[in-house]
């Protein structure tokens, strides 16, 4: 018999479990499944929530403690608990999801021969109201998806599906034991960065696997206050651009006290325009700031190449 598991990482949201597993229970599928929550050594009483919880009517709740901290290892194990599944649908702790979710995953796999398929995350700014800077050209690095009202088939990097809202057919896993999210992109906590889901999306292009936008597949990502602050963009540029120098970047030949120059030469020019930017009142100096901490990262993490 087919089963999909419906699973979360959770780390320290004890007061959102009810109303999230509850939306999780409420959801139709055509297929039965199960809720799967890794608890990632919690501080508060998750725990015990997640127990109570599990002893309710509806699909049933497992839930295991993730040891190691970090969502790298929170994801992994979850990969690890869903390999007997057929599917495995990801969202975040953060978020709820809209009717019709798990119905839209099963088709895009078992009907129209999906590996992966994602869907809309719509920004939830009803707790936490969003802020007057906060720009539409912004809301993506929340994790923002919208591609349409229409499927279509990924082919490239520019329409990306993120581990708030994907389904995976899990025979890629039980396929591929080294096919596993990056540790080199791992965040720990509630802190800024990561990346590790946009690695793996990555790699599964590279693969040249069958990824499908669903549009039916939809959740709501409820932001929250930290996050709703410029400081958190420059700080999640600066580790995107820090992990793309270590990682990413090829080792270039010229180099000028071990950084190459055109390095340099960019942290300047996005610097200097920011600067000019902010002291004008621009529109677009957060943005232009941006790119200044990533460049700034960049050439941070490639100078640290090598060193422990």
């Amino acid at each position: 018999m087919q089963r999909l598991t419906f699973a979360f990482c959770t780390f320290n949201r004890a007061e959102r479990l009810e109303k999230l597993i509850a939306a999780m229970r409420a959801q139709r599928c055509p297929i039965p499944f199960e809720i799967l929550a890794v608890n990632n050594n919690s501080t508060d009483d998750t725990a015990d929530v997640l127990a109570r919880l599990a002893q309710l009517p509806g699909p049933p709740l497992r839930w295991v403690t993730e040891p190691v901290q970090g969502i790298v290892a929170a994801r992994n194990r979850a990969v690890e608990e869903s390999l007997a599944s057929d599917i495995m649908v990801f969202i975040d702790d953060d978020e709820t999801p809209l009717p019709g979710l798990l119905e839209a995953a099963a088709h895009a796999i078992l009907q129209e021969g999906a590996e992966c398929a994602g869907g809309r995350v719509a920004m939830d700014f009803s707790e936490h109201p969003r802020p007057a800077w906060l720009g539409n050209e912004l809301l993506g690095f929340l994790a923002a998806i919208d591609h349409g009202k229409e499927p279509f088939w990924i082919e490239d990097g520019s329409t990306p599906i993120w581990t708030a809202n994907v389904a995976y057919a899990m025979k890629l896993f039980r396929d591929d034991p080294e096919l596993r999210f990056d540790k080199r992109y791992d965040r720990k906590g509630n802190v800024v960065g990561g990346g590790s889901d946009a690695i793996m999306f990555r790699t599964l292009l590279e693969r040249k696997i069958r990824i499908r936008y669903c549009p039916g597949m939809a959740v709501l990502h409820s932001v929250e206050p930290w996050r709703l602050q410029r400081g958190y963009f420059l700080k999640l540029h600066y580790r995107a651009g820090l992990r793309r120098g270590r990682y990413q970047l090829p080792a270039y030949p010229r180099t000028i006290l071990g950084i190459p120059p055109f390095l340099l030469s960019q942290v300047l020019r996005h610097g200097l325009a920011a600067l000019r930017m902010h002291l004008t009142r621009r529109p677009g100096a957060l943005r232009q700031a941006m790119n200044a901490t990533n460049a700034l990262g960049c050439l941070i993490g490639y100078a640290q190449r090598g060193k422990t």
